[in-house]
């Protein structure tokens, strides 16, 4: 066997994991024991895989691993039960035992996203499911969720942590919910797939600036999800939103993976299929059902993919959008993209008005984005210094390395007076 990169083993494991897990969490009913048994089998593959290589069927050892501990932990727990209280020790069904360890395990079935709904019931909340699903569903490590939420890693951990021992003593049935259910459930589904796909789109850290198996995964969970609810308006957008933002990626970046802005993309290097197919889903939701978020950040993502240039994009219907989304969803980064839409419109000193009224929101405070923002508007306005510095100020905030390494150059750029044309055209890297 060829020994693989270990990049290759990780993007891997982060792509299996949730099959697997679905496979344990339906043969022993037991999400949270599952889950400790399959990360002891990741850490077991990404220890051995690199040495020894890939083994033949990937998943199938990642499974068998897992199955064996599983066994293991059961049998542990309930022999602990055992010698703590045989006397009061439940009986019938809610008693876990272990099959015996030559037991046939059904391991090609794709359970992820069953996994999903279960993870976004509606007992835990939806900080608690949101984490829990980007850690089982998503990959994402605790640390990169405890980024994404802005808090501590070890709160982050002990929030996963509630929520799966939450799970354990729900006694939730691993299976497909109910309509009805599956509605209470939905928002928190959703919102938890497009933080993935945003994840994939634009890494918070590290040397790249996608992960395109995260996106490519929360795509794929996603078309699932439509075609479980293929009349749900707010499904179709966010499939749609994903497809015509996710087009734009190979023009995104160049040759040695530096960040290209959108105005500076190569347009014929954008997926049509993907543009047109984003298009339509988004325009027949937005005629059938009621208009939300997700249909109305699509509605701004095909303005941009069919503009022929930069200059061609109807800034006017973009701002006019971002109105709407900004009463529907009170979200600083709306509020941020509204602002640099104003400028578009109005010019530059109307967005940077519209920017100094976001300084006092605590979500934003300190977020390299909102100097980004101001950099951006300051170099339309013909302000270099100004611009420089709030260029700086992004660099040595962001954790993306890409980002950083494009804020710096724009900011090394103005400061020398040796800018390579006209400033990015309304549209933050």
């Amino acid at each position: 066997m060829d020994t693989p990169e270990p990049i290759v083993v990780e993007d891997l494991l982060r792509e299996l994991a949730p099959q697997v897990l679905g496979v344990l969490t339906r043969r022993f009913g037991d999400f949270a024991t599952a889950e400790d048994a399959v990360q002891e089998a990741l850490l077991a593959a990404a220890t051995q895989w690199p040495v020894d290589g890939l083994p033949d069927n990937p998943r199938g050892w990642l499974v068998q691993v897992a199955y064996r501990r599983m066994i293991e932990l059961v049998r542990a727990e309930a022999a602990r039960r055992d010698r703590e209280d045989r006397a009061a020790r439940r009986e019938g069904d809610d008693r876990r035992t272990a099959p015996a360890a030559d037991e046939p395990l059904i391991a090609d079935r794709d359970d992820t996203l069953v996994l999903l709904f279960l993870c976004c019931h509606p007992s835990l909340s939806t900080a608690s499911a949101i984490a829990l699903t980007l850690r089982a569903v998503g990959g994402l490590s605790t640390a990169e969720i405890a980024r994404a939420f802005l808090v501590p890693e070890a709160t982050m951990a002990q929030r996963i942590s509630r929520a799966k021992q939450g799970l354990r003593a729900s006694g939730l049935p691993f299976r497909m919910p109910d309509e009805g259910e599956r509605q209470d459930r939905l928002a928190t589904v959703l919102h938890v797939l497009y933080l993935i796909f945003t994840e994939g789109h634009t890494a918070s850290g590290g040397a790249d600036l996608r992960r395109v198996d995260l996106s490519e995964e929360a795509i794929r969970l996603t078309r699932g999800v439509h075609a479980l609810l293929p009349d749900d308006s707010e499904v179709a957008g966010l499939l749609a939103l994903m497809l015509l933002t996710d087009a734009r990626a190979a023009a995104r970046t160049g040759p040695s993976g530096e960040l290209i802005s959108l105005a500076d993309q190569d347009r014929n290097r954008w997926d049509p299929a993907a543009i047109a197919e984003g298009t339509a889903l988004v325009t027949r939701a937005m005629a059938h059902g009621p208009v939300g978020p997700y249909q109305l950040q699509a509605a701004i993502a095909a303005l941009h993919d069919e503009a022929p240039t930069a200059a061609a994009t109807d800034w006017r219907q973009i701002l006019a959008l971002y109105q709407v989304l900004e009463r529907l969803s009170a979200n600083p980064v709306v509020s941020l993209n509204r602002a640099v839409a104003t400028a578009m419109v109005h010019g530059p000193a109307a967005g940077l008005a519209a920017l100094d009224a976001l300084d006092a929101d605590p979500r934003l405070a300190g977020h390299h984005r909102l100097d980004a923002a101001r950099a951006h508007l300051h170099e339309m306005a013909g302000d270099p210094p100004r611009a420089t510095a709030h260029y700086r100020a992004a660099a040595a905030r962001t954790t993306s390395l890409p980002e950083q390494r494009y804020l710096t150059m724009r900011a090394a750029r103005l400061a020398s007076g040796t800018t390579d044309g006209e400033p990015p055209a309304g549209q933050l890297p």
